[in-house]
Formats: C-alpha cells, structure tokens, sequence
C-alpha cells in the first residue's frame, strides 16, 4: 500500500511540473513530401487521489509558419518566360508554392519560379516575411502576363524568373537565370531617368516615409535577402527598389 501511495504522488507532481517552452522562430511547415504533426501519449492509472488534477500553463501564441513545397517544371509550364536559347532550361528551374501575408492581413498561397539551386533559400526567406507578417500583394509566375514585366509589375506581382535581358542591353538579366526577385513592384518602382515603373510607383517615391510592403535598409524584407547574401537593386545607380539577386545585377 504504501508503495502505491507513493507512486500516485510521484506520477501527480511530475504531471504538475510545467515544461519550458521554446522561442519561436520562423518555420517551413511542409515541403513536397513532409507534413507537420503532433503526437499525444495517454498513459493509464490503476489509483485514486482526492488531490485536485494540474492546471496546464496557458497556450502561447504559435508563430505563423509558412506552408512551401517545391516542385519541377516543364517548358509547358513556363509557354511564355522560356524558350530555346535562354541561358537555362526548365531542369534548372523550380517552382515554389508557398503561403505569403497579404495586405488584406491573411494568408494567401502564392507560386514563383526560381533557380533549383536557390530554391531552398529563397523559401527560408518567405518564411521569415510571412513570420513577420510582411505584406505581399500577389504572387504568380509572370507566365499569367504573358511574360511582360510591365503588366505584371502593374499589377504588383511578386515574381522570379523570366528569360529576358537587362533593359536596354544585350545582357541576360539575373531574371533568366531564376536568382533574382522583384517584390512589390508599386511600392518598390524602378526608376530610369524620368521614368518610373509601374507609373503606379510615383506614389512611393518619397523612400524616407515607409509604408506597408516598402523596401528600405532595415526593413525585415531587406535583412532576410542580405542574410542569404542577395544584394538590393535599391542601391544601384537607377535605383530597382524592387529587386533582390543573387548576383548583386
């Protein structure tokens, strides 16, 4: 009996003692073949206590972790951003479906294709930006515009590759070779001269007033790109507010 006794309250106060819980911290949720789980033990007793049952510490807020699987590509997923002679194929590319945060503040489920040996970095970027909850306005590989820049930063899309070149020149731009990414074309504009691109981005020229979805120096969407080592097109001499590369063009 009195060994009973003794383990009933042993099993009572291991179940009172709170366990620490971890920092948070951005996370990938699943990827093409894992999904996140939890597992609960019940164990049994064969005792009675008259000992009132532990209070569980109150729930903590989880972090909003993004949901991102990458996937292959084929040419026929790629009818107007790819063709014959572009510096790579689509066996070099990927496409990443992953969750983004809009600015209706939800969460939205967005694709981009990118460079495969990038891949994996660029989703620990997103979800550092919807951990953060980082406005992004729309997300869909510039296919949906036909390949044409200008519509698709008209429309503030988020996207990566496109088998172009550098405007005004000859030279392939990072674009094409899928490490580079324009994020929020209107509030980030390219600016050339006079021009301003989207026309929509005349409205953020003023950089020192920051604004939902606006990249800057210090700014989450920023420091998440420098941590992968991806310069900012916002210091180039005709500022591209908007673009991040692995390259630094």
């Amino acid at each position: 009996m009195a060994i009973a006794l003794t383990l009933a309250v042993t099993a009572c106060r291991a179940a009172a003692t709170p366990r620490a819980t971890p920092r948070s911290k951005p996370r990938v949720v699943a990827t093409s073949t894992t999904l996140a789980a939890t597992t609960t033990t019940r164990g049994s007793t064969t005792t009675t206590t008259t000992a009132p049952p532990a209070t569980p510490p109150p729930p903590t807020a989880a972090p909003a972790a993004l949901s991102g699987t990458v996937t292959t590509v084929t040419a026929a997923d790629l009818p107007s951003t790819f063709r014959p002679g572009c510096p790579v194929g689509p066996a070099a590319l990927r496409m990443l479906h992953m969750s983004y945060w809009g600015f209706d503040d939800r969460s939205h489920l967005g694709t981009m294709v990118i460079s495969a040996a990038v891949a994996q970095t660029v989703l620990a970027v997103f979800a550092t930006l919807f951990h953060d909850r980082f406005p992004i306005r729309s997300m869909v590989p510039l296919d949906a515009y036909g390949g044409r820049d200008p519509a698709s930063m008209a429309a503030d899309n988020t996207s990566g590759f496109n088998c172009r070149t550098v405007a005004g020149s000859t030279t392939w731009s990072a674009h094409a070779y899928g490490e580079a990414i324009d994020v929020n074309p209107v509030e980030n504009p390219y600016i050339e001269g006079g021009t301003v691109q989207p026309p929509a981005g005349r409205a953020f020229l003023d950089r020192g007033r920051l604004r939902p979805g606006m990249a800057a120096p210090g700014t989450v969407v920023n420091d998440a790109f420098a941590s992968i080592g991806w310069p900012w097109g916002g210091r180039f001499h005709s500022p591209d507010y908007q673009h991040f590369s692995k390259t630094g063009n």
